[in-house]
């Protein structure tokens, strides 16, 4: 399994063509999206029929909410590398519920979560 981090999302709900194949050639894997990065996708929407299509395009991923121990964690690793790494607090938490979860993070945002300890990020196509 992996979690899918917002931008990757972004490409994908925007039908960009590189994020739309390489979800295609990852057969038999699954996808989960952090609750953070779904409520982050819903801040964008701008009306109703917005939300309705977004909610229907996340349908098919599992949402993971971060645990208590996440949260603790993010909260050490943001105490301790907000200005030398410049994460914000969302990041600590979905790099956080990745770390929780034992699986790799499919970002483009690798320099923020490198603030992450054991926490494995892969850049999952070429973005133009």
């Amino acid at each position: 399994m992996r979690l899918l981090d917002s931008e990757v999302m972004v490409d994908t709900l925007r039908d960009y063509v590189a994020a739309l194949r390489w979800l295609r050639t990852v057969v038999n894997e699954e996808f989960g999206l952090p609750a953070i990065v779904v409520l982050q996708l819903m801040e964008g929407c701008k009306d109703k029929p917005s939300m309705q299509q977004l909610q229907k395009r996340i349908g098919p991923y599992r949402v993971y909410w971060p645990t208590a121990q996440d949260c603790d964690r993010a909260l050490t690793a943001f105490s301790r590398t907000r200005l030398s790494h410049r994460i914000d607090l969302t990041d600590a938490l979905i790099g956080e519920c990745a770390v929780g979860l034992g699986v790799p993070l499919c970002t483009f945002n690798v320099r923020h979560f490198r603030a992450v300890a054991g926490l494995t990020t892969e850049q999952p196509y070429e973005r133009l």
